[in-house]
């Protein structure tokens, strides 16, 4: 710079190196114009030189800037200008932008808005006819039940009527129930019956016609099984006569038996267990007011066979139904699933191999005690068991026999139940000695 306009008597090298130092250069000018032998140091001159320097330098910058004006203004107009341009340009574009978001917005956004609204309504009215078709099928399953119900004599029939039961009906009325059970039970999430717990309808429904159906059947099965009498030996009411109402009898079982396993597994298993119990409660009762009057034996073996036979019959029964496809929601059933008859799981809970087996041998356990008890009194009664021992054990063993084979089979297995016979007879004269 000082080059191009002339030589110059300033140092700017000094001034423009990065470690310029004021003080140094304050000091350098001082020790420059003053010996260092002076007592009063003359300030003035320093002063004085810094002062020609810097005027140097203003009039050095006013030329240069008075040269470079127009060059300058120029340069900084022609920046202004272009800047200008851009501006407008960015401005123009923007303003497209703008445009187009407006148009997006109303062509878009607007439409998106009332498409949103408009899937909201679908899906709320897709939800309404989830839950009406729901209660449609609710309400159809209902009206079948009632009829099914009538059919069988439960609720819905008519008082008085004089049509014949069909028992069959409690097999179709307990797959329409099971089929409203699965569809109330279904309350999840996305589930076909979430909202019907909702509807005063279905639980009308419930309360009214399902509860009270399933209570009916449940009661009618358990009554049936109760009741089942195949054997002729002993006299009863319930016992068929014919060959005709032995086969209604079997069928009618096995509805009642289909009916419990479709409600509810264990309702089958405690309705069975119940019968079992039934007939060792009142075998063992009646044979222990046998053996303290020893005229009344023969007969009271007679209808202990007939019992056992009825046990044999049912076991076979149990052993020929197979357990219906349609299950309820339910752990055991679902346990349940692989068995081939409705036999296996009766077994299993009784942990025996056979009915039969399983009724003499605990109707065994439970004689023997009473058996003892009437030996340990004495008195007449222990005198004549002890007498006829012998017409007393031909006879157990003949009522086991007797009692092991199924009703109306004329053929006697007699070894295959040589050993509880052997238990029964040992049961009632181990006490009596030799």
């Amino acid at each position: 710079m000082a080059e191009s306009d002339g030589p110059s008597y300033i140092d700017y090298e000094t001034f423009l190196d990065p470690d310029f130092s004021p003080t140094a250069f304050a000091n350098s000018l001082v020790i420059a114009t003053n010996n260092p032998s002076d007592t009063p140091i003359d300030l003035s001159t320093p002063l004085s030189r810094v002062l020609f320097d810097i005027q140097e330098i203003d009039t050095h910058i006013h030329t240069l800037t008075t040269k470079s004006a127009i060059p300058l203004l120029t340069h900084t107009k022609t920046q202004a200008d272009a800047g200008q341009k851009i501006v407008s340009e960015v401005e123009a574009q923007v303003a497209s932008l703008t445009d187009g978001y407006q148009r997006l917005e109303k062509e878009v956004i607007q439409r998106y808005e009332e498409a949103n609204q408009v899937r909201i309504a679908v899906e709320r009215l897709w939800e309404t006819v989830q839950v009406g078709r729901a209660v449609a099928r609710c309400l159809t399953l209902g009206r079948q039940l009632e009829t099914q119900m009538a059919e069988v004599g439960g609720v819905g029939g008519t008082t008085g009527s004089t049509k014949k039961e069909d028992h069959r009906a409690m097999v179709r009325a307990s797959n329409t129930l099971l089929a409203a059970r699965q569809i109330l039970s279904a309350s999840g999430p996305n589930e076909e019956g979430e909202h019907l717990s909702k509807i005063n309808l279905i639980t009308y429904l419930q309360n009214s016609v399902i509860t009270p159906s399933e209570t009916s059947l449940r009661n009618r099965a358990q009554q049936i099984i109760r009741e089942f009498s195949l054997s002729s030996l002993a006299s009863s009411s319930a016992a068929p006569t014919t060959y005709a109402q032995s086969e209604e009898t079997k069928s009618r079982t096995t509805s009642a038996l289909l009916t419990l396993q479709l409600l509810n597994p264990r309702l089958l298993i405690a309705a069975l267990q119940t019968y079992l119990r039934a007939s060792l409660t009142s075998s063992l009762t009646s044979m222990g007011r046998a053996l303290n009057n020893l005229p009344t034996l023969d007969r009271t073996l007679l209808e202990v066979s007939a019992r056992c036979q009825n046990i044999v019959a049912l076991e076979s029964l149990l052993g020929a139904t197979k357990p219906p496809q349609t299950t309820p929601p339910d752990s055991i059933a679902q346990v349940q699933e692989h068995l081939t008859n409705l036999l296996e799981p009766l077994l299993a809970a009784l942990d025996t191999s056979s009915l039969p087996s399983f009724f003499w041998r605990s109707l065994a356990e439970g004689l023997g005690p009473r058996v003892a008890d009437l030996v340990a009194r004495g008195g007449v009664t222990a005198r004549a068991l002890r007498g006829q021992r012998d017409r007393v054990k031909d006879s157990v063993r003949d009522c086991v026999l007797r009692g092991s084979q199924s009703p109306g089979d004329p053929t006697r297995k007699a070894g295959a139940w040589e050993r509880e016979a052997a238990v029964m007879v040992g049961s009632v004269t181990g006490a009596l000695g030799r």
